[in-house]
């Protein structure tokens, strides 16, 4: 590729890297999001970005790119460069190596192998390294992979659909459908952004979800059911998903864990008498699932919610109401016993989908644990 004049704003070029970032055609995770721009004397020399993990990283991509012009340049990257050993050898070797003057990099690489080191390391070497320029939109970016490493939890994002006065279902348990077509293409889109997505038993048996994006080249995500006691159907749409993982307790019949296993199910158990939800995660992280999409039902996202799992919130509101005491409502659980003890949101967007609302918001950092 030949080299462009570009603008001679470090601004300009970290913006360039950042959109390179989101060329990853599928999902990079457990990995980051990751962009880099090469530039020499006011021109782009190289472009890279991350494909995924056991790929190129994105600043050995645009060296590649680059080739001999590298020598000099000055690197813009999404993410402070890496030096271990992983999947892949140190982006700091090749950095060094191809003679790169001064590197900007947006954020430190949450992961504890490096948070800072690649960034020292290039210092000793006689670079120029200057951090933070668009961090903002860097940390966006990698959100789930920032809760990934420091916290050793996957991303929990709750998907809720329901009526103006929040209920999923009426009150003798139809629940198909209370959003339209248009705005349950729309949360399908959302299981195409999450590595898994966890519903309770109860929806399983009473709606037979899919749980997948149907998006043609959308990767399927895993399917994942929580199901103390194994009463999930053999027969049913997650198991014959290929990608399905049931979480259960000891208790649970081994003959019918025989069976899921043998059907290509990967069966989890736990000990005690209901699947202890942290430990679920903890599990799922060392699996490297990393990003979850938690739709229920209620009883189920009232456990996240009750246990501060909870990291994003997307939540359809439809233009009906319900109404009754017996109608089942979007988030069961404990609750809070006092207003203080509510889960609060921040950074609310508000996008009309179909014939509902798309309400998309952070819980605050004081409601997590």
């Amino acid at each position: 590729m030949r080299p462009r004049t570009s603008p001679r704003s470090p601004e300009t070029y970290m913006r360039m890297a950042l959109r390179l970032a989101r060329q990853c055609p599928g999902l990079p995770y457990p990995n980051p999001w990751v962009g880099c721009v090469i530039v020499r004397g006011g021109r782009v020399v190289g472009r890279g970005f991350h494909h995924g993990a056991g790929t190129s990283h994105a600043e050995v991509e645009a060296l590649q790119d680059a080739g001999p012009r590298a020598r000099g340049a000055t690197l813009y990257v999404t993410l402070e460069p890496c030096c271990h050993h992983g999947r892949t050898p140190p982006c700091t070797d090749s950095i060094l190596r191809a003679g790169i003057r001064e590197v900007y990099y947006a954020m430190k690489d949450p992961n504890p192998l490096v948070a800072g080191k690649g960034a020292r390391l290039l210092h000793r070497h006689g670079l120029r390294v200057r951090c933070g320029l668009g961090s903002g939109e860097a940390f966006a970016l990698n959100e789930m992979f920032v809760k990934f490493q420091s916290a050793g939890l996957p991303f929990v994002t709750a998907k809720v659909a329901t009526s103006l006065d929040g209920k999923i279902a009426t009150r003798t348990g139809q629940s198909k459908w209370i959003t339209d077509e248009a705005a349950r293409s729309r949360a399908r889109r959302l299981r195409g952004e999450h590595q898994a997505v966890l519903v309770g038993i109860n929806t399983v048996l009473s709606d037979d979800p899919h749980l997948g994006p149907r998006i043609r080249g959308a990767k399927e995500p895993w399917r994942i059911v929580l199901d103390s006691r194994l009463r999930i159907p053999p027969d049913s749409k997650v198991v014959k998903s290929g990608k399905c993982i049931v979480a259960c307790t000891t208790e649970a019949s081994p003959a019918k864990k025989a069976r899921l296993e043998c059907a290509g199910v990967k069966v989890l158990s736990f000990r005690g008498k209901q699947v202890p939800i942290r430990a679920l995660l903890r599990r799922l992280a060392r699996e490297e699932i990393i990003s979850l999409l938690v739709e229920g039902g209620g009883e189920v996202l009232g456990s996240f919610f009750d246990l501060r799992l909870v990291d994003r919130v997307c939540w359809f509101l439809s233009p009906l109401v319900l109404g009754s005491v017996r109608s089942r409502v979007a988030v069961a659980g404990t609750g809070a016993g006092k207003l203080d003890q509510a889960c609060r949101l921040q950074n609310v967007t508000i996008e009309k989908a179909g014939n509902s609302w798309l309400f998309q918001a952070r819980v605050t950092p004081a409601a997590r644990h």
